[in-house]
Parts: structure tokens; sequence; C-alpha cells
């Protein structure tokens, strides 16, 4: 038997989460079963589990968008029992049961192998947050963003995805400007490596088509009226990253910055990358972060506390990361 987090659908539609105990035979189809060591609480999970949007696909479901452990069976070729690998998209927690439980099994070809210089619970530390954070910038890079061109834009800086740009930007050299509506967070966000710190309220409503250009490049983990606006301030030919909806995903915008002054909005998928592209940003992570930063950034928590933690994460009281021990 194992202990999982499992979501639950009513007749009239309500939802439930509640953790239990399953025995093996009910995981879904796999090739590779895998013993979880550390799991993640993301904004996703915290979603699905208090059934505030439509991310579960079918019911009941094991929430939990991250994984990372050690496999103790498989029937690929490519992995074997005692690898340390991580899991993390894939449509796991949502459509596959996911990494708030004790035990997974999943497709061969999902699995990361976990970088030698990086434990579970360090790879769990930084999750999808922190590995959307590195696509962003690895896009921004390819797209040719430089240090000397100007300003990087983070928001939502206090969250996962934020804490983790603002230290590889600056672990770059780039000067970071921080949107946060937790103002109170400024030390914690120029330990970080944030130059600036600016309140998420001037972005948050709505603006004007185009606004006097105050950065390079924005990193956007918020949608709607945030992302609309860090567009209008971008510099020409500057790049925007989006990579999420945390306001909402809407865009209520005009063409204005992407034809007048040439701006360009990359939109960054972390469900579905190839493995050699999620093998490099995971390389990258494991060499540019630095490891002793993570403990100021990650707070633990059990299996039995994730529940009760989602509405903590929704509403903004939680800073950084939460990792969970899911043995406990």
């Amino acid at each position: 038997m194992f202990r999982a987090i499992v979501i639950t659908r009513a007749e009239d539609q309500s939802t439930n989460a509640a953790v239990t105990e399953l025995a093996p035979e009910t995981l879904p189809e796999g090739n590779v079963q895998v013993r979880i060591d550390w799991s993640t609480l993301n904004y996703k999970d915290a979603l699905a589990m208090t059934g505030r949007g439509a991310v579960v696909r079918q019911f009941p479901m094991v929430p939990g968008i991250d994984l990372a452990g050690v496999i103790e069976h498989s029937d690929s070729a490519d992995w074997s029992p005692g690898d340390r690998v991580l899991v993390n998209g894939w449509g796991i927690g949502e459509k596959h049961w996911g990494g708030l439980a004790q035990k997974a099994r999943v497709n061969s070809a999902w699995l990361t192998r976990l970088p030698d210089n990086l434990n579970a619970r360090q790879a769990m530390s930084i999750g999808t947050a922190g590995y959307t954070a590195m696509l962003s910038v690895m896009a921004l890079e390819r797209h040719g963003l430089t240090p000397d061109q100007g300003d990087v834009l983070v928001t939502g800086a206090s969250g996962g995805v934020g804490t983790f740009a603002i230290m590889l930007l600056a672990g770059q050299g780039y000067r970071v400007v921080a949107a946060t509506g937790r103002t109170e967070e400024q030390n914690y966000l120029k330990a970080l490596g944030a130059s600036e710190i600016i309140h998420r309220d001037e972005l948050s409503a709505p603006g004007r088509p185009l606004g006097k250009t105050r950065w390079a490049g924005v990193i956007d983990s918020a949608g709607s009226h945030t992302l609309a606006n860090a567009c209008a301030h971008t510099h020409e030919n500057g790049l925007v990253a989006a990579c999420g909806l945390a306001q909402g995903m809407e865009f209520p915008a005009t063409v204005a910055p992407f034809i007048l002054r040439g701006v360009t909005l990359l939109g960054i998928n972390s469900v579905t990358r190839p493995q050699t592209e999620r093998q490099t940003a995971w390389s990258r992570l494991a060499s540019e972060i630095d490891t002793d930063m993570l403990d100021t950034t990650t707070r633990e928590i059990g299996l039995s506390n994730a529940i009760s933690a989602a509405d903590d994460l929704l509403a903004g009281r939680v800073r950084g990361r939460l990792v969970v021990d899911v043995s406990r």
C-alpha cells in the first residue's frame, strides 16, 4: 500500500481532495514505476485540489505536476531500477496520476535523468517553477537578449517562477526589475538579485496601448493586463516571455507594441518540451542555481499538509517554493 492525495468528483460536480491509502495495482498504465521521494506544491496543483480551476481532466486523479525519486521497476531498455529521475509536465496531475503520492507509474519517455549534482529534494525545490523560469531565460537568450541591452522585468516576483527568474537573470549579469504585490518582501527579492522593486499595481490595471519604454526583456507569469502593460513598456525590438496566467488567461492588448516597436512575444510551453531541451534546462539549473540559496526560497511540508497549504498558495501567502516530503 502507498499514500497519495486523491481528487474525486461527486454527482453534483463538486470535488474533494483527501490523503488516501492505495494499492500498487491501482496505478495507471506506464512502463516505469517510480518510488517518489519528493514532490512540490505548484499553483496548478492548488487549483486542482481546491476545485477552483478546470485542471483535472479525469477522476479520480492524483495531483502533482512534479515528482523526483528512484525507479523501482522498468520495462524500458533506456531505464533501470535505481536510476534517479524526475518528471514534470506531460499532463501528470491533470490527465495521468501525478507526484503527490509515494509511487507513480509513468511513460518512460517522460523521464528526465536527475543531474549528478542535484538531489531529489533540491530538484523539487526548483521544480516546474524553476524549470519554466530557465526555459524563459533560454528563449530570451535564443532571440538575442544580452545584459547590456537594458533591464529585464520579472512579474509575480515573489512566486515560484519569479523567484528563479530573478536568480537566473541576476546570475547572468542582468539588471532585474521585480514586480510584486508583496512589497514587504523587498529585502528578500534584493537578496535574490533584484535591483529594483515595483508594485504590481503599476501593471495590473488597464493601461495605454504604448507607454514609456522601461525594459528590454520581460518574464511574465501573470498574463492579462500585466502582460499587456509589460509589452506596452518594452523597448524597441525587445522580448517578452509569457509563461503563466496568475492574473488571467485573457490578453487585453493591442498590436501597437509589436508593429510600432517590433516587440516579440515568446510563448513558453513547459509541458511537452522535447527531452533534449529538458535535459539542457535541468543541467543549466544544476550549475547556475546556488543550491545553498534554495534553502531561503523553500519551505518543507508533508503530504498531509499539502491540501491545506493549497489555499495559502492561491491567496499569495506563500513565498518561493513548497516542497512536499511524501513520506509524511
